[in-house]
């Protein structure tokens, strides 16, 4: 399908083409990036923009039930609801499981739903490197609401709050020793903290797990971009649909602050600085997989290895050969301009 044709499918809202546009951006053939570019660039026009929600937390706390019951609460409410899910791969075969739209089957079915799930790859942080091309794809095809699921490996997983609008962290109560349950890197991008599995015989310590992370949060210096009371922490039971509802309205009263007082602007702003920065390292590092970068790198390493020099006198000889221009000291040539001018 022609990128023109591909661009008005999605702005139209039709999912098979959203899956297909997701589908070009995550690929990393050389003809596929520009194909995706120009399509990004084409839907950039469009000025839609959606909810982004990230939400991350340790394996087995129930983010799929949450999320399913979450987006369904939504859909039936008239909302549009994307779930953009990262499953980890493996470090040997590079193959991932994908099971989401598996364990979101009611939500998966929901004319108002699209579930999308990809493969972490080698990429850090909880997401995939295309997430964020994918979240902009479902901005455009007109979703209310995206939902970002992180692969759950713990402490890491910041990066999604360069994705996000407000960042759930979902916690299981009767976690051994709370606290270090998860550590305060994340804690501290976190907006809303949701201990899960409020029900049953696990009522009771999730009420108290939610009550130790209170009063953890009373402790952290509050950010400017808060009103007065947040961050918080809350309890809910996914599997019984209890407290969703109030999930939903802590993220409305926090956005509507937000917005209100310039914080939305600017940390969309302060995000898309921030990715601007990732695509020109990502870029920088594509260049050394060239013939030419390949055949200096092996040169090098093996210099490394047998100690002819040092890792770092190696990487900024390299740096030289491939991109002269980075060797230059700009203030040295301003000065001998400055001589060399009558």
């Amino acid at each position: 399908m022609e990128n023109a044709a591909l661009a008005q499918e999605v702005l139209s809202g039709n999912r098979r083409a959203l899956a297909r546009a997701i589908t070009l951006v995550e690929s990393t053939r050389p003809d596929h990036r520009e194909a995706a570019a120009a399509l990004l660039e084409q839907l950039a026009g469009a000025g839609r923009e959606a909810i982004r929600i990230g939400l991350s937390g340790t394996p087995g706390v129930g983010k799929s039930t949450f999320i399913e019951s979450f987006g369904l609460m939504l859909a039936n409410q008239g909302l549009r609801v994307a779930v953009l899910a990262v499953d980890p791969s493996s470090t040997r075969t590079g193959g991932s499981i994908l099971g989401d739209k598996t364990r979101m089957e009611q939500l998966s079915r929901h004319p108002r739903a699209f579930i999308r799930p990809s493969p972490s790859q080698t990429h850090l942080g909880g997401v995939a490197r295309r997430t964020r091309e994918a979240v902009a794809l479902c901005e455009a095809a007109g979703f209310d609401i995206v939902l970002i699921e992180t692969v759950g490996v713990g402490q890491s997983e910041t990066v999604v709050a360069e994705l996000s609008d407000v960042f759930l962290l979902l916690l299981a109560p009767a976690g051994g020793d709370e606290l270090q349950g998860v550590k305060r890197g994340i804690m501290e991008v976190a907006d809303l903290i949701v201990v899960n599995k409020a029900d049953g015989d696990l009522k009771a310590s999730a009420n108290r797990t939610c009550a130790d992370y209170a009063g953890a949060l009373r402790l952290l210096r509050r950010r400017p971009q808060d009103p007065e009371g947040f961050p918080k922490a809350m309890t809910v039971s996914a599997l019984e649909q209890e407290g969703l509802d109030r999930v939903w309205a802590e993220i409305r009263t926090l956005l509507d602050w937000r917005r209100d007082t310039g914080h939305w602007q600017g940390r969309r702003a302060a995000q898309a600085r921030h990715w601007f920065h990732a695509e020109v390292r990502q870029t920088l590092l594509a260049r050394l997989e060239t013939p030419q970068a390949r055949e200096l790198t092996k040169a090098l390493c093996t210099e490394v290895e047998t100690g002819q020099t040092t890792p770092g006198k190696a990487a900024s000889a390299l740096v030289t050969q491939l991109w002269p221009e980075m060797s230059r000291d700009p203030v040295t040539e301003s000065l001998d301009l400055a001589r060399d001018t009558p």
